[in-house]
């Protein structure tokens, strides 16, 4: 899906440890093609899959208050294959991640459902699925 195709601009999730949260987002989105944007040192980091969206931003909340992750709220990114899928969640878990549903195919949602759920060290919950076929 193009940038114009996109229902979603983009994705902000607030972080309490920006050091931790880009650890752990440099290696677990890059598996799914995205790549952090440089940007000046006051803004927030930023994940883009080129030529796609939404984009996504890592911040500490700007309210001042901490960052906090919402329950029964989970953000979901395709992937190509299922060996990204696995990639994805064992890219999380090196590098602060917590598991939240290892890889696997979700019967329950469809037979070609492959997906596997991670928390980052915030606590936000993400997901990535594929519905390749083996």
């Amino acid at each position: 899906m193009s940038a114009d195709e996109s229902v979603l601009s983009h994705i902000t999730l607030g972080t309490n440890d920006v050091k931790a949260a880009a650890r752990f987002y440099d290696a677990t989105l890059k598996t799914l093609g995205f790549v952090r944007e440089e940007a000046p040192a006051d803004w927030p980091m930023m994940y883009e899959k080129p030529g796609h969206l939404p984009r996504v931003f890592v911040v500490e909340p700007f309210d001042d208050r901490p960052a906090t992750s919402g329950n029964g709220t989970h953000i979901a990114f395709n992937a190509a294959t299922r060996e990204v899928v696995d990639a994805f969640y064992a890219a999380a878990l090196a590098n602060g991640g917590t598991d939240e549903g290892p890889p696997g195919i979700r019967e329950h949602y469809s037979p070609d459902y492959y997906g596997a759920y991670v928390r980052d060290p915030d606590g936000n919950k993400l997901q990535a699925v594929s519905f390749a076929e083996q």
